[in-house]
């Protein structure tokens, strides 16, 4: 992970943008099998947080990706879950 903060995604050097991607891989292949579905979308919006992040979201149609949804709520019992099924599947 990046330890210089930066706003805009595009502002990153390029091997820190290659490192972020190649890092996002593997977090979402991950993800993936820890949480079957179709595929992992990506999404880099850039404006609600400002330091360059990239949403990876297990997807099995267009509207899952649509972040006008409501957010899902987890007690952070259950986010210790899903980011330990997600941790176990990291190789």
């Amino acid at each position: 992970m990046p330890k210089q903060e930066t706003d805009y995604i595009f502002d990153l050097d390029n091997e820190m943008l290659v490192g972020l991607i190649v890092f996002s891989k593997k977090v979402a292949v991950a993800i993936k099998k820890a949480f079957p579905c179709n595929r992992i979308g990506v999404a880099v919006l850039g404006l609600e947080i400002p330091h360059v992040h990239i949403h990876l979201v297990p997807m099995d149609s267009m509207e899952d990706v649509n972040f006008r949804n409501p957010k899902l709520k987890f007690t952070p019992e259950e986010f210790k879950q899903i980011a330990e099924k997600i941790r176990k599947e990291i190789k």
